[in-house]
């Protein structure tokens, strides 16, 4: 199938084709007088040519500000890396043999605890919404108590950097590539570039493999993060700007009881009165004015009604680049009913479940390797690293309703359309565990001479018996 006339033929017949794909158009490629301002900011550059260092740091700092005075921003912030890391993921090993199993997940464990595990991920969650990234740094650590001395040192974003002298094209702010863009080593100031001792600048070239870089990677090719909470800054801003007119408003408005204002001309029939004089006033008085005064109260014009209703939708909008919900945003559910909440938090939580996902593999999956290979050494275990084979549990989500989650539940259960480890997978619990403690209270039950199956009471009895009244 030819596509575009020979050359043998007219080239009038070219031209009209080649026309006819030109005035193919798309109305957001253009430029015109209405948008040009709109658009004006828009570049043609790289991942990293755009989100440089001076950029990403500004961007930081904005954010860091904007963190810590709104508290709108701190909560939101908070609010993500707690329902994001909860109380901590919990390690359930599936090797073959269940007394490997349970003494390494105990080991690990009793680890986590003593490293802060829990804390350093909340930590890191809040580093990626309000810094763009963070770097964890894989070292050992002599002073723990534990039979593997692996430790997790958190480094902030501003101290992974070049200086000024570096050349090398496969050097991206301070990260090495190699040709596959792999990551090869990471240059760390010692002391950071902020701090009391900052003209300090020595550098440490430190592996790759023992550092782990987390950020949120939006364009192919991006090699340094930003702050996920970056198109919502402006947004803040205008949030306390708006805050602060209305107070000032008010402000305004309560210091002037009332003006005194004459309708005379300038120079007319009016006794005269200093200007900007201010009259002391008691309760339950009879005021006399000057001749041709007269006096009225201030009408505060400020925008009291829309205020809320301002706050609502920028709030939203705010919460919005987050994949959060307005009523987790703003902690206030006042104007949702249980339909409206449950679908709102339903795109929430799977948000928080794609979040957990990419820690787990960016972060737990490395920290265990690396933690695995020193354990097998220090219990003279014998284990192959690639049939480590082991799944991760977070805190579940608790159900607005839970008489109506338990009866969902147990329908599924009796429809074998789940499974018990689904189901307590469901609440961040492991199933074995449960079942194993399930086994050892109705051991101690029987032992006791307890009667392990619940009564029924009288209302339920009558309710059942009402029910099968209808039925017959």
């Amino acid at each position: 199938m030819r596509l575009w006339p020979s050359k043998k033929k007219d080239g009038k017949a070219r031209s009209s084709l080649l026309a006819r794909f030109l005035r193919a158009r798309f109305d957001a490629a253009q430029t015109t007088k209405d948008n040009a301002k709109h658009w004006g900011a828009a570049e043609f550059l790289s991942a990293d040519a755009e989100a440089d260092s001076n950029v990403r740091k500004i961007l930081r700092t904005r954010a860091r500000y904007e963190v810590q005075n709104n508290s709108y921003a701190r909560g939101i912030v908070k609010t993500l890396a707690e329902d994001t890391i909860g109380t901590g993921p919990r390690l359930q090993m599936l090797l073959e043999d269940e007394e490997t199993n349970r003494k390494i997940e105990h080991d690990f464990q009793v680890w986590a605890k003593k490293t802060h595990l829990p804390a350093k991920l909340r930590t890191i969650r809040m580093a990626r919404c309000q810094d763009g990234e963070a770097f964890i740094l894989l070292a050992r650590n002599p002073l723990l108590k534990t039979n593997v001395t692996l430790d997790m040192q958190l480094i902030e974003a501003d101290r992974v950097t070049d200086d000024e002298l570096t050349v090398d094209p496969n050097c991206i702010d301070g990260v090495t590539f190699d040709q596959f863009g792999n990551p090869k080593s990471y240059k760390v100031l010692k002391k950071h570039p902020g701090g009391t001792d900052s003209f300090d600048t020595e550098f440490v070239a430190i592996k790759a493999e023992n550092m782990i870089h987390v950020f949120r990677q939006d364009r192919p090719e991006q090699h340094r993060g930003i702050p996920e909470i970056t198109a919502a800054l402006p947004l803040f801003a205008h949030l306390r700007r708006f805050t602060l007119a209305v107070v000032s408003a008010a402000e305004a408005a309560a210091d002037f009881a009332g003006i005194l204002y004459t309708d005379s001309p300038a120079n007319g029939e009016a006794d005269s009165v200093e200007a900007m004089d201010t009259i002391q006033l008691e309760r339950n008085m009879l005021l006399t004015m000057p001749g041709g005064w007269k006096m009225s109260q201030v009408d505060p014009k400020q925008p009291v009604t829309t205020y809320g209703e301002f706050k609502h939708e920028i709030l939203n909008e705010i919460a919005r680049c987050l994949s959060m919900p307005y009523n987790i945003a703003a902690g206030n559910s006042s104007g949702y009913n249980y339909a409206s909440g449950r679908l709102d938090h339903q795109t929430y939580y799977k948000s928080l479940k794609v979040d957990r996902a990419f820690m787990e593999a960016e972060i737990l999956d490395r920290v265990f390797d690396a933690w695995m290979r020193e354990w097998s050494l220090a219990t003279a275990t014998q284990l192959d690293a690639c049939d480590c084979r082991h799944v991760w549990f977070w805190d579940g989500q608790e159900h607005v309703d839970p008489a109506k989650e338990a009866n969902a539940q147990e329908k599924r259960l009796l429809n074998k359309t789940t499974t018990l480890a689904a189901e307590y997978a469901r609440q961040g619990k492991d199933w074995e565990t449960e079942l194993r403690q399930i086994a050892k209270e109705r051991t101690l039950m029987k032992e006791l001479g307890i009667d392990d199956v619940p009564k029924k009471n009288e209302s339920q009895d009558e309710n059942e018996g009402e029910e099968d009244g209808k039925d017959e």
